[in-house]
């Protein structure tokens, strides 16, 4: 490291310790008064003004850094913009921290008591400057980006009264209480910084709110917008399951951490796609058809029960080192294979158990991230522990080599890491115990309770030792730090499955693969091919990686024939045969090659197989519970 670079890395140290040692324990002094104007659903741009309590002197304004359950310092800066500031209608000059520049240094000046500040967020309108979260027809807000806040208070200690304007007409569903709605202006109640940043909101021009649990004491709602009325037609037969996963929740969890929980759901072709927790909430975001197209979009519905599950994992209990003072400092991310990678396994377990997904399509699931997971050749370098922290690395920006750079597989192999301990307790205590009883003590804990409690890696151990003793920590450890061979299967073999490959996928494997107009040649010849022809998904060292294929190439043709998946399929199958490779016509830029693959072993599809004579745990596992 250079001695400028040393420097400047010492300087940033002193900054963040600086910061964090200035954080004060004390209320800040005031109210802020935020107005959101969201009605030029036009241009997609919010218009934001702020009054901020303030005394004569030096004042830091921070802008949002670390996004509330996106695990990284993805705060949209490059899309704030327009700052002015200003007291008792005089403008005031403003200045970026050189070292922090999420962070603006303003002078008050003397006989000021607040700061008028006013700025925009430019949402994107296209796809190329992030996801959508404004249309024609659908808003979301996310205050992250529609809010600075003061620099050395806990955010919890800061009192905010949000307002937002929507456009004529428009209904919406979030977490936050109301105060008043006037026309199209709603003032929200007074509430913590930490708790508005928790609590999106999504707004329409077609609008449905389904109440999920009749009759409670804490209501949950299912919130939809969506591009088009019809699009909000769901039937009797499809709200049952959603209500189903709540009561299965209720039963799992056996607490409630809450005052109402509201789910928003948008249905858009148009509106960008998300999945993300909140503590009273989730913002959710799936393609038209979702309940127009019920039985097609199935997989979709392992969304909703993960996210629900994030209200206890995730929310109410939190891994110990993202109990930071504000949205400015750091995460610790180490836990996440705890925080996702459980939820993975809850969500799935929940979906199957609530009736949203049919435990064989489950299975099925369970089949294609397992083999994935098996196949990841990244294994050999990187830890899944390590990818825990890949949010901050890569920003979830696409990568060149996925199968050898690694992605947040912390979600998918924790999956298999939590069905291992569920099948273990099970056949260690012959049956009389389960994961259940580790989720009912961790997260069952003060029923009632909403503030954040939060874990060690010690607390999880201590919470499945209470359980069934095992030397946990051991277990744990060997697995999020190990490197295999493979992925962790021993909670697959232990519920009386095993993977194995056949020459033809499953037909929902199939009906998935057909949705995304994709095929995947994965296990076989080492890629999958998208809808026209490109060839993605490359797994690191097979067949189509040592024959110099990489992305940004195109299959045009197969043994002299114009490329169609079936085209491809047949000649696989007819190379079990022949010694002849499969030739592939590509296009990589401007230039043409013709690409031989000695490959004669057959397609080769993932799924799931009953071990003869092993008790059928996973079956167990997604039955619904009483």
């Amino acid at each position: 490291m250079s001695l400028t670079r040393a420097v400047l890395a010492g300087l940033l140290a002193t900054a963040f310790s600086v910061q964090a040692a200035a954080i004060s324990e004390q209320p800040y002094p005031g109210t802020i008064v935020l107005k959101v104007d969201a009605t030029n659903n036009a241009q997609q741009i919010f218009r934001v003004t702020q009054s901020i309590p303030a005394q004569p002197g030096k004042l830091t304004l921070l802008y949002p850094q670390w996004v509330v359950a996106n695990h990284g310092p993805s705060g949209a800066l490059n899309q704030f913009a327009g700052l002015k500031v200003s007291s008792g209608g005089k403008p005031l000059n403003w200045k970026r921290d050189p070292l922090d520049v999420w962070a603006f240094d303003i002078d008050v000046p003397a006989g000021a008591s607040a700061v008028d500040v006013e700025f925009q967020y430019v949402s994107p309108v296209e796809a190329n400057q992030g996801r959508t979260t404004f249309t024609n027809d659908i808003l979301g807000v996310q205050w992250q980006s529609l809010a600075l806040y003061p620099a050395g208070y806990r955010s919890r200690n800061i009192t905010v009264q949000p307002n937002l304007t929507v456009p004529p007409g428009w209904q919406f569903g979030s977490a936050l209480e109301v105060r008043e709605r006037q026309g199209d202006t709603i003032a929200f109640k007074p509430l913590d910084l930490e708790t508005l940043l928790d609590s999106p909101l999504f707004a329409g021009r077609y609008f449905r709110r389904i109440d999920l649990d009749p009759g409670a004491k804490l209501p949950v709602h299912l919130n939809l917008v969506a591009d088009s009325p019809e699009q909000l037609e769901a039937t009797p037969e499809q709200i049952a399951p959603h209500r189903a996963l709540i009561q299965q929740a209720y039963k799992l969890f056996n607490s409630k951490h809450y005052q109402h929980y509201d789910f928003l759901l948008a249905i858009s072709d148009e509106f960008g796609g998300i999945g993300r927790e909140h503590h009273q909430s989730s913002e959710n975001g799936v393609k038209l058809g979702y309940f127009t197209e019920w039985n097609k979009y199935e997989a979709r519905r392992e969304l909703l029960p993960h996210e629900f599950a994030h209200s206890w994992n995730g929310k109410f209990r939190r891994p110990d080192g993202q109990n930071v003072p504000n949205f400015n400092t750091p995460l610790d991310n180490s836990l996440l294979w705890v925080y996702e990678g459980q939820t993975q396994y809850w969500g799935a377990v929940l979906a199957a158990r609530s009736g949203l997904i049919k435990p064989e399509h489950t299975r099925d699931l369970l089949a294609a991230s397992a083999a994935r997971l098996d196949n990841v050749k990244g294994r050999e370098w990187r830890a899944v522990q390590d990818t825990t922290y890949d949010p901050i690395v890569n920003a979830r920006r696409p990568q060149v080599w996925n199968n050898w750079q690694r992605g947040e597989d912390y979600y998918q192999e924790g999956q298999l890491i939590w069905l291992d301990a569920d099948t273990r307790i099970r056949e260690m205590s012959g049956g009389k115990r389960s994961l259940n009883d580790f989720a009912r003590g961790f997260f069952g804990v003060d029923d009632g309770m909403y503030v954040a409690k939060h874990y060690t890696f010690d607390d999880v151990v201590r919470a499945l030792n209470a359980v069934q003793p095992y030397d946990w920590a051991t277990f744990l450890r060997e697995r999020v730090e190990g490197h295999g061979p493979g992925a962790p299967l021993d909670g697959l073999t232990r519920a009386g499955w095993k993977l194995v490959y056949t020459d033809k996928p499953t037909d929902f494997l199939k009906a998935q693969e057909d949705l995304s107009k994709s095929a995947n040649f994965q296990y076989s010849l080492g890629f999958s091919v998208g809808s026209e022809g490109k060839l993605e998904a490359f797994i690191w060292d097979g067949i189509g990686f040592k024959a110099g294929l990489s992305g940004n190439t195109t299959l045009l043709a197969v043994n002299g024939r114009a490329y169609k998946a079936e085209i491809l399929r047949a000649a696989i199958t007819a190379a079990k045969t022949s010694k002849e490779p499969i030739n592939l016509l590509v296009k990589k830029g401007h230039q043409y090659r013709t690409v031989a693959l000695d490959y004669h072993d057959g397609l080769k599809y993932p799924r799931l197989e009953r071990i003869e004579g092993q008790p059928d745990r996973l079956s167990d596992i997604l039955k619904p519970l009483k």
